[in-house]
Order: C-alpha cells, then sequence, then structure tokens
C-alpha cells in the first residue's frame, strides 16, 4: 500500500508504521493496538477505506484506526486557535479508547526520532515544541515515564541544542568522577536494608535525563558548575511491606531531608503509579534521591497504561481511560466543557499536565487529586463547580482555614459554603488548576454580562432624560446592526461595558438630537479653577455616621485609603489598636499583613439602608484639547457625582493626568460616573485608583 512513498529521510515510508509497532509490540500491546500501529496511515494515504479495514481486521481494529486517522490532520501549526482545535480532538479521541494515544505517541516518538530530517527549521521548532508542551506530559499521565523522557530529550535537543550539549558534557564528566562513589554508594544501601532481613532484588543508580536536570537548574536558579546530584537511586524489593522495611532502615540511619518524602503507595499518583521517594543525607555524607517499590510496582512504573495488557494477556476494555486510574482524563473533558475559548481550553490544559500532584480527603475519604500548590479554592471547584462558586473557606483537619491556605498531602478538608458568596476575580491569582481557574472566568463573564446590561440600561436612562426623549428597550434591536451586534440587550452590554457611547445610541435613535450645549453649572465653577492651576478639596464623608452590620454601636470605625471601600463590595474591619476599626475591601493588598492575627478580624457587611456618601477616587487621564476638563467636570455632575478632590499627576503636550475624589453612594454608583466618563471622545482612560 505505501510501496511508491519515501519519508523526508528517504526511507521507504512503511518503515515508519513498522518502528512505531514495534516499539508498541515491545510494550507488550495487545493484537489490535500493534495492528492498529501498520495500518495508521493507510487510510489517509492509499485508496484503502475503514470499510476494507473493518473487513479484514475486524471492527475493534476498524475503530482504533479510524480514531487514529482522524488525528492524521492534526499537524502543527503556526495559529495557536488551530493548535488548540486540534489537540481537543485528541482529547475526545482518547477519551474512547486510550490506544488511540498509544498509537499517537508512538508516532510522535518516531518523527521526532528523524526531525533532523525536515529542512525547515521553523517547522521543526513548532514540532518540538507542541511535543514538548503536549505529548511528552500525556505520556507522563499515562505512566510511560520512558516514552516521555525520550520525547523530551528529542524536544529539548532542537530547542536548546546548545544547552542540552554542555549539560551532557557536564554530566560525563560527574559520571566519570563519581562511578567509584555510586558504586559504594549502593553497597551500603544493600548493607543498611540487608541489616533489618529484607533481601533486595535491585539496587541501581540512575543518571537523570538532560532536560530533567535542565529544569532543576531553571527551578532553583543554578549554573552547571553549581550541578552534583545527578545520580538517583532506586531500590527493589520482594514485596509491598520489604517496602517500608527498607524506608525505616534508611530513615533510622541517615537523616531525611524534611518535605522531600512522599508516599506513592498508600496515595498512587492519578495514573495509577506506586513507589516511596525520599532524600537522605547518605553515605559519604551525599544527599542521595532514593525510590523504594516492590517488583510488581516496578513494572507497571516502567510500563504505565501498557502494563494493564501485560496483565490481562490481551484481553481489554475498550474504556480503559473511563477507570479511576484515569479520572485526569474526564477533568480535562469536563474544562473542554467549560471553556468557551479554545485557546484558553489549550494553556490551562498545559498548566493541568505540567503540575505536580498532592492527594487531599473529603470528609467521607473520597481522594481529589490535584496540582501541587493547590488551594481550598481548587479544591472546592475539584468537588463541583457550584461548591466552588459557593465557597467562604474550609475546615482542614478540623481547624477553620481561610480560602487561600495551600494544601497538603493528606489534609482532610470539608469546604465551608455561603448561599451568598460568588466567585471574586482576585481568586484567579490564589488558584493553580485548570478546572477552578476556567469555572472562576466562566461565572465572572456571565456576571460581568449582566452587570454591563442593567449598568447600560442605567446610563441609556439617565441619557434619554438629560435630552428629554423616551424610547423602548424594543427599538434597541432595530438598531443593534449598526454596531455589528444580535440584539438590544448586547447594546446595552456595550453601553455598560464603555465600549458604545450612550449618546451614539440616542443619536442614533433620534437623528434630530443636537450635541447639548454645557451649561455654567457648579461644575463649571470648580472648572474655572481647575484651569486657574488649583487643586481643588472639599470634606471627606463622616465614617461615624456609616451603619455596617457586625459592629457594635458607637464604635470608631475608618476606611482604609488603601482600597476605598464602597457599599456594594464584599469587606471585612481590622481592630486597630487604639484606633478602632478599619474597613478594608475583601481583596485588599495589604490584608496580608494580617493573616497571621485572626483574633483581629471581623466579619462586617454594609448595612443597605443607609443612605451616607463615600468616596471613590478615579484616576483619569484627559486629551489635552480645549473642553476636556469641562467634559469630565460635566459628566461627573450629570451621573449624580460630587467632586472632593482633584489633582494634577502629570501634565504632558498631549494629555493630563489626574487623581478624582468623587462622592457617591455606593459601588454601582462609582461604576456609572466610570462607564459615563469611558463614553467620552476627549477621555482616554478611567480607572478606579485603590491607594
Amino acid at each position: 500500500m505505501h510501496a511508491p512513498q519515501r519519508r523526508a529521510s528517504g526511507d521507504p515510508y512503511f518503515i515508519h508504521p513498522v518502528r512505531v509497532a514495534l516499539y508498541l509490540a515491545e510494550k507488550k500491546l495487545d493484537p489490535a493496538t500493534i495492528a492498529t500501529a501498520l495500518l495508521h496511515d493507510v487510510v489517509e494515504d492509499t485508496d484503502a477505506s475503514n470499510k476494507d479495514i473493518c473487513k479484514m481486521f475486524g471492527s475493534t481494529v476498524g475503530e482504533l484506526v479510524e480514531g487514529v486517522t482522524k488525528l492524521t490532520h492534526l499537524e502543527v501549526t503556526s495559529n495557536e486557535v488551530k493548535q488548540a482545535e486540534n489537540f481537543r480532538k485528541l482529547l475526545l479521541a482518547l477519551s474512547r479508547d486510550i490506544r488511540v494515544l498509544l498509537v499517537k505517541l508512538s508516532d510522535r516518538l518516531d518523527n521526532m526520532r528523524t526531525l533532523h530530517f525536515i529542512n525547515k527549521a521553523e517547522k521543526r521548532a513548532r514540532i518540538a515544541t507542541e511535543t514538548l508542551e503536549i505529548y511528552a506530559p500525556l505520556a507522563s499521565r499515562i505512566g510511560m515515564v520512558d516514552l516521555r523522557e525520550e520525547l523530551e530529550d528529542l524536544a529539548f535537543s532542537h530547542m536548546m541544542p546548545e544547552a542540552r550539549q554542555s549539560i551532557l558534557q557536564r554530566t560525563e564528566f560527574l559520571r566519570e568522577q563519581g562511578d567509584a562513589l555510586t558504586v559504594d554508594i549502593i553497597r551500603q544501601l544493600r548493607e543498611d536494608i540487608t541489616d533489618v532481613g529484607v533481601k533486595t532484588v535491585e539496587i541501581n543508580g540512575r543518571i537523570k535525563t538532560p532536560y530533567s536536570i535542565w529544569k532543576k537548574m531553571q527551578t532553583k536558579d543554578l549554573d552547571l558548575g553549581q550541578l552534583s546530584d545527578i545520580v538517583a537511586f532506586r531500590i527493589i524489593v520482594p514485596c509491598l511491606g520489604d517496602c517500608y522495611a527498607a524506608l525505616g532502615a534508611l530513615h533510622a540511619k541517615y537523616s531525611h531531608r524534611m518535605g522531600r518524602y512522599k508516599d506513592y503507595i498508600s496515595t498512587p499518583k492519578p495514573n495509577g503509579y506506586r513507589s516511596i521517594h525520599t532524600v537522605v543525607i547518605g553515605p559519604e555524607n551525599q544527599s542521595i534521591e532514593v525510590q523504594i517499590r516492590d517488583q510488581d510496582m516496578h513494572h507497571r512504573a516502567e510500563l504505565g497504561v501498557a502494563a494493564h495488557w501485560a496483565y490481562k494477556d490481551g484481553t481489554v476494555s475498550a474504556d480503559l481511560a473511563t477507570g479511576d486510574n484515569y479520572n485526569w482524563v474526564k477533568q480535562l473533558i469536563d474544562l473542554l466543557e467549560q471553556s468557551e475559548d479554545p485557546q484558553e481550553f489549550l494553556d490551562n490544559t498545559k498548566i493541568d499536565l505540567f503540575q505536580n500532584q498532592v492527594f487531599c480527603f473529603t470528609p467521607r475519604g473520597h481522594l481529589i487529586s490535584l496540582s501541587a500548590d493547590a488551594t481550598v479554592v481548587d479544591f472546592a471547584y475539584a468537588v463541583h463547580s457550584d461548591v466552588g462558586n459557593t465557597c467562604v473557606g474550609a475546615r482542614i483537619n478540623g481547624k477553620i482555614r481561610p480560602l487561600h491556605t495551600v494544601l497538603r498531602n493528606g489534609d482532610q478538608v470539608d469546604i465551608l459554603r455561603s448561599k451568598n458568596a460568588a466567585p471574586n476575580p482576585e481568586w484567579l491569582n490564589i488558584v493553580v488548576s485548570a478546572k477552578a481557574r476556567a469555572s472562576i472566568r466562566r461565572y465572572i463573564r456571565n456576571a460581568e454580562r449582566d452587570q454591563h446590561v442593567a449598568l447600560g440600561r442605567q446610563i441609556l436612562a439617565r441619557a434619554y432624560r438629560m435630552n428629554e426623549v423616551e424610547a423602548k428597550e424594543k427599538a434597541l434591536d432595530d438598531i443593534a446592526s449598526k454596531w455589528r451586534l444580535e440584539g438590544g440587550e448586547d447594546v446595552l452590554a456595550q453601553v455598560g461595558a464603555g465600549l458604545i457611547p450612550a449618546g451614539d445610541v440616542v443619536r442614533t435613535l433620534f437623528p434630530g438630537i443636537a450635541r447639548e450645549n454645557s451649561a455654567r453649572t457648579k461644575e463649571q465653577r470648580i472648572l474655572d479653577r481647575l484651569k486657574a492651576g488649583e487643586t481643588v478639596e472639599r470634606g471627606q464623608a463622616d465614617p461615624s455616621k456609616v451603619e455596617l452590620k457586625g459592629l457594635i454601636k458607637g464604635m470608631a470605625v475608618h476606611f482604609a485609603r488603601c482600597c476605598h471601600p464602597l457599599p456594594g463590595e464584599r469587606i471585612v474591619g481590622i481592630v486597630a489598636t487604639g484606633k478602632g476599626i478599619t474597613i478594608h475591601t475583601i481583596d485588599c493588598d495589604n490584608l496580608v499583613n494580617f493573616y497571621d492575627q485572626p483574633e483581629r478580624w471581623l466579619e462586617v457587611g454594609w448595612e443597605t439602608s443607609s443612605e451616607t456618601p463615600h468616596v471613590g477616587r478615579l484616576r483619569v487621564i484627559l486629551s489635552n484639547e480645549p473642553g476636556a476638563l469641562g467634559t469630565l467636570t460635566t459628566l461627573i455632575g450629570r451621573t449624580g457625582g460630587n467632586i472632593l478632590n482633584f489633582k494634577f499627576l502629570n501634565r504632558q503636550p498631549d494629555f493630563f493626568e489626574t487623581l478624582v475624589d468623587v462622592e457617591v453612594g455606593d459601588l454601582r454608583e462609582l461604576n456609572v460616573i466610570i462607564a459615563t466618563l469611558r463614553s467620552a471622545p476627549s477621555i482616554e482612560s478611567v480607572e478606579r485608583q485603590r491607594g
């Protein structure tokens, strides 16, 4: 079938599927997978159809070949959105039968081994990058460590050839210098374990790969001259009980590094990997990494998912990817459904694929696997998106902890919820898992649109009143096409987001209305003083008149100048010695100074009936053109704001940068002012200023 075809290397094309099949045969894969490897390019490159393959080799092989064939077009592309869509197809294919992924990974390995025959450097770089970012982590997730390491090394050799060569030279030097020491360490470890009555099947020292060494150098900011521990030791014992006996012998004799002990036997990795990892200050006062496992664990660790077929003698369930060890596949499918943007999905998936794992438990003992450095919020979203959206804290090992708490292996986590809680954009700074990130963004997108629609409705209503006109909301449907929008609600959302000026909408609905001349209001009198170079200041709102839930009547209250809290925002009270209570927004950066003083935190909230004005601070950049200051002060006045302080921060030939303190009732009113100002052509930008 492939007889006349040639690869870039000049070899007959059939050599490629044979090599792919041989690799899988060495891994003891079932006959259907090996047949698929031999046939994986037939439908694409010859006249044979999938129907022909089903007829000749059976439906199982036919379905597998069809699954791989659908991925044939997943060529590397510089178009990131297309690449994201390609990966989505790969994920859906492996969720149906993980053997499709095995063939695809073996196919990628053979292509990487011959990548140097491709002439275009740009294409080689793209293929190597995709291999390192997607295929190598996928190989790791199904437990095929040797495949992952070879893919990483091949990709590394094309992406950073000089760095790889330097590391190889250094490791060769260290190996020559340390061969005798490695032999001595192995001998000493065997004696230590034998002394406690445990027989060792094998002890070996294995040099780390160039790519893993390079990653360590980047993480720990090391240079080649500081590189020393390049050998990891592996101890293989007869049975499970011997693993812990061997560990006890090592920890009894040698000091072990705190935080470097990981028991993947009691808590296996998501792909089923089981072993004990520890780092001890061993013989010759060397810091050495040690893995301890029994023979069965070692066999499965070496073969990864392929061990399933080796143990089952070729009888296999096609939906292996739905087993407990492959919950990560389900999680990625869930993530796919959460992400509207293909590129966002790919970026989030890369995060999850590259992360190490931490294992925690629900109160009922259900295991939750998370990325390293995961927080309470990550855990909540791993349980369910509804749990994440309503979480307010957690009880970790019986003690109440805040949302930003980083979880550790073995923690029992009970999520605390409130029906009034909602995701905060600041959560994106504390979560590490793709699912949590996608869920938070999705909630915020939906909430922001609702807010923009409501805000747009208010802004337009005010614009109608100012121009003494009336219009029904249905009228917006008729003019939406002007901005290439689908309907009136989209127009409202754009107005609320400050993307369409309310005046444009009014003039489109009522073409006869001309721009209104500014009246000489009290804002105009302020403007006269501003033009003279004065800084305008007025009195601040009195915080003693503000009503807050959760405080004893008469307590001294101060509003933090670092965040300027407004009604409508979530707030917290901090007891300030001798000064009463300081109110901060819940996301204020300065709260980090009080994390270790929980006794000073008070749960407070705004009284909805309070009508006391508050200060919102704005940083406004104006074009240096006639009427710009007048527009600013007029629009603030028309939207119900009252200027308290006004200060020039920076004057340039083209623009003015100003700081404006505005008296408002709550956050909603400030947002109306911001949206209104953003609609003015002479105002370049408007941002809320926290400090």
